[in-house]
């Protein structure tokens, strides 16, 4: 930074430095020189000081000594301390002042004030101590500054307004604010508005949010008004509060403003404001409000930009960067870069990027700045640039333990196993110790792996190093009771939920029921809810998908409009968990409810259309899945996949084929899911030559080997085409042994197709492979009763009664009236039992009719002939 010129400095025109001046003449000059940090100059006089002989007097040492300790000249200052003749408190004063304005030297500031207090002349002053106290609360030397209390307060010092005020600081940046620092703050007698700041600051660096502005409030009352200070401390404060009583305070105080011109036209007071409403997400008064500022500086540009990015407004981010480049005037700082590298990378702007990278290498202040190097691994690694993340990590200088952290994550993420254990082991080697959030990196990776004996090696790691249970929320130990369920091992999962035992949150509860849910144990699942004294929608959703699942519909509706009644609003995962309960009742009338709550709470999500697509159809409804299907503008394997299941259930072969190819022509790449419905959609419809072309894609085209599943559906579509024996054939040619599934599949065609002895051998095999399937069993009665092979049939029921096996009642409902009637075999129990019967009987006349006119009318021609 340039010096100014003698005019700014007041030196006059044509100022000669060895004529007789009066003394306040230099010492005029010289606090100019202070002021504007012109240490050239003041060397020049004190070079010229000295040669006149006028060192000794204290009119100008004073201000030549200040001139060194304000421009940070300390080596100087302290050898200008030495050659003067008295020190008296204001020259000690300057000196400490000097020592303790520079963070590198707070331990010479405090070598020096104890040589100060040692001397006991002068004494120290109420400056004195409001100087060296910050320097004890940087530091932490908590002991020492209260020795220095104790000393004001034997010098009658503690009151004076300029101790208090560093007393409070002091004691509330170590923590001690309740007590010590709101006492030393009573204990002021003339209390200033630095006073009302520095506690109420005090109150909200400990995070006592309500005290601070119970404080606030208070110092409204009196006569000490609040200047900028005060509201920049207060704005965040409000900040804390639920979004509604921030809002509101925000308001009031932003109306105070507005009263008070001076705090209007305040830069800081508006950057602050601004920033309070981005905070309660109130975007368009932000906006409002930075246009509103005549002049603004990086901050004002910098509040928006994070503002932003921390709203999901990406773009807007971006855009506003793009205006503050295309000013002359001030450039974007390490603060701008680390706002807008996320907005770059939720967008995927790989371009923008990396213009952001080449700007941070050509400057190099910018390049040597560990934030900026850590969210361009960020960066890069969302982008899915790993090798270009780790690059960007070998050319951070400094880097710290976000910088590891980082990078870890990154290759987790992108299963670079290899490299994620070399880069942990380097950062170990170099004595770097992890943090809960390296921890949490370990458990992803070894849960990735499945392993379940290093999650047990990261556990007593965690424990050893006081981080399993060393943070106010259980967030290691919530991802360890996952990382174990996901590991299959439920045994130390639920062992790590009873070790949280007081530190268990929502998370800790909802892990356990998932966990449970994932392996079927839905009592116990039911019996952790039963112990949660509060919920949340992801407990809800858990719970109806537990009853669900469970063939409870009921209860899964109960809880559901429970989960409704407490004021929760349903999501995508909620709908979704519903679902199963309208194909379990066959409920057309529940289904549409949530398709048009789906539509109304504008949950645009293509899982949750594919899902209620597939119960459409289920349901019966194909037109209405249909007219989803073609409603949605996106559509991805989920849709296209619940589609094509829809048309091969009802038997729409062609459907499903048109379906299918117009997938394969978005570009979509099929899946073994999607493959085997079109084949069951082909085995429906009797297309067996498009089936088998499909068939003999899976592995040619697609390169994809083919499932138990796919062999099953072949054999259905051969057995129904009437190709038995070559469904057979396929079977015994099989690479991998058939399950019973596909012996099932040519059992059934051979009862269709009377074959008996083929029946018999397949029959035979399904015996053995199941055997307490009852099913088999009366197929193949059946196929020896259509053929009145009666012998053979005794058999079957004989081995039927030996094996103690039983047939269990056939069951069906129907929906009317968003009423369930449901129907069992041999059961007569329904109130409309009577109407129900009578109508059967009608329909079964009305079948029987035309066949048994067919036959009067063939009797009649074979008359005639």
């Amino acid at each position: 930074m340039p010096e100014p010129d003698a005019n700014k400095l007041g030196i006059p025109k044509g100022f000669c430095l060895s004529q007789n001046h009066d003394f306040r003449e230099f010492a005029t000059i010289l606090k100019s020189c202070a002021a504007c940090s012109a240490i050239r100059w003041g060397k020049v006089l004190h070079s010229s000081i000295v040669k006149l002989g006028h060192l000794s007097c204290q009119y100008v040492s004073k201000p030549l000594l200040n001139v060194y300790a304000k421009c940070g000249a300390l080596s100087d200052c302290q050898k200008l301390f030495g050659e003067m003749g008295n020190h008296d408190p204001v020259s000690w004063n300057i000196v400490l002042s000097g020592f303790a304005g520079v963070r590198t030297h707070d331990v010479e500031a405090m070598r020096m004030f104890c040589a100060m207090h040692v001397a006991n002349e002068p004494k120290p002053t109420s400056i004195t101590i409001a100087i060296i106290l910050p320097v004890y609360a940087r530091l932490g030397e908590l002991c020492t500054g209260k020795s220095v209390h104790s000393y004001a307060i034997k010098s009658g010092l503690e009151t004076h307004t300029l101790v208090g005020n560093a007393l409070v600081s002091m004691y509330a940046k170590c923590g001690l604010v309740l007590n010590d620092s709101y006492a030393a703050f009573n204990s002021i007698g003339d209390k200033d508005v630095v006073s009302w700041n520095a506690i109420i600051a005090g109150f909200s660096e400990n995070g006592l949010m309500e005290d601070a502005f119970r404080l606030f409030r208070l110092m409204l009352k009196g006569s000490t008004k609040p200047n900028y200070a005060t509201i920049v401390n207060i704005i965040p404060v409000c900040s804390s509060f639920h979004k509604f009583f921030a809002y509101h305070f925000g308001k009031e105080i932003h109306g105070y403003i507005l009263r008070r011109n001076e705090l209007g036209t305040d830069g800081f007071v508006s950057n602050a404001l601004m920033s309070f409403y981005l905070r309660v997400g109130r975007m368009e008064v932000a906006e409002l409000l930075f246009q509103r500022i005549n002049s603004k500086d990086l901050v004002s540009w910098n509040a928006l930009i994070a503002g932003y990015a921390s709203n999901g407004e990406w773009l807007k981010a971006l855009e506003l960067f793009r205006k503050l480049l295309s000013l002359k005037t001030i450039g974007p700082d390490s603060v701008t870069l680390v706002s807008i590298l996320p907005a770059c990378a939720h967008l995927h702007n790989l371009q923008v990027g990396k213009e952001i990278h080449g700007f941070v290498l050509r400057h190099p202040h910018l390049q040597d700045d560990t934030a900026v190097g850590n969210a361009l691994v960020n960066f890069y690694a969302k982008c899915d640039k790993t090798e270009a993340a780790y690059h960007t990590f070998l050319m951070i200088s400094k880097r710290d333990l976000i910088s590891w952290n980082s990078m870890l994550d990154a290759f987790v993420e992108s299963g670079l196993h290899t490299q994620f254990l070399d880069l942990l082991h380097r950062m170990l080697s170099q004595g770097i110790s992890p943090d809960s959030i390296t921890i949490l990196s370990i458990i992803c990776f070894c849960y990735t792996l499945l392993r379940t004996e290093k999650v047990k090696e990261t556990h007593c790691y965690s424990i050893k190093a006081g981080l399993f249970l060393g943070d106010t929320e259980p967030t290691i130990g919530n991802a360890m009771l996952d990382a174990y369920a996901k590991c299959g091992n439920l045994d130390y999962a639920f062992k790590v939920f009873q070790s949280l035992s007081g530190m268990r949150n929502l998370v800790t509860f909802n892990s356990m029921i998932s966990s449970y849910i994932s392996y079927g144990s839905h009592d116990k699942a039911h019996t952790i809810f039963n112990e949660m004294s509060a919920t949340d929608l992801t407990t809800y959703n858990l719970m109806v998908r537990v009853y669900a699942e469970n063939d409870n519909p009921d209860q899964a509706l109960n809880l559901f409009r429970e989960m409704q009644a407490r004021g929760m609003k349903p999501d995508a995962v909620s709908i979704v968990s519903v679902l199963p309960v309208c194909t379990q009742m066959a409920s057309a009338h529940l289904l549409r409810q949530c398709h048009g709550y789906a539509t109304r709470a504008c949950l645009d999500d293509l899982c949750l259309k594919g899902a209620i697509l597939d119960v459409y159809a289920k349901c019966g409804s194909v037109d209405c899945a249909h007219k989803l299907f073609q409603s949605s503008p996106q559509k991805d394997l989920v849709m296209f996949t619940a589609m094509v299941g829809g048309y091969a259930m009802h038997g729409m072969g062609k459907e499903a084929l048109e379906v299918f190819s117009h997938m394969l022509e978005w570009g979509v790449k099929p899946d073994h899911v999607i493959i085997t419905s079109v084949l069951s959609a082909c085995s429906h419809a009797g297309l067996v030559n498009e089936g088998l072309d499909i068939f003999c894609s899976i592995e040619k085209t697609y390169g994809m080997k083919l499932t138990m599943e796919q062999y099953s559906c072949v054999v259905d579509l051969l057995a129904r085409g009437g190709q038995v024996n070559d469904a057979y054939s396929l079977v015994s040619g099989m690479p991998i042994e058939a399950n019973a599934n596909v012996w099932g599949t040519l059992l059934g065609a051979c009862r269709t197709h009377h074959e008996v002895e083929l029946g018999r051998v397949v029959a035979d095999r399904l015996f053995t492979m199941e055997a307490n399937n009852i099913g088999n069993y009366v197929v193949m009665s059946n196929l020896y009763a259509a053929e009145a092979i009666w012998d053979r049939v005794m058999e079957i029921r004989k081995l039927i009664r030996t094996r103690d096996l039983k047939k269990p009642a056939g069951c069906s409902w129907i929906e009317l009236e968003q009423k369930k009637n449901i129907f069992i075999a041999g059961d007569s129990s329904h109130p409309q039992r009577s109407i129900i019967y009578s109508t059967l009987s009608a329909l079964d006349q009305q079948i029987k009719e035309p066949f048994q006119l067919k036959q009067q009318l063939n009797l009649l021609a074979l008359g005639v002939s």
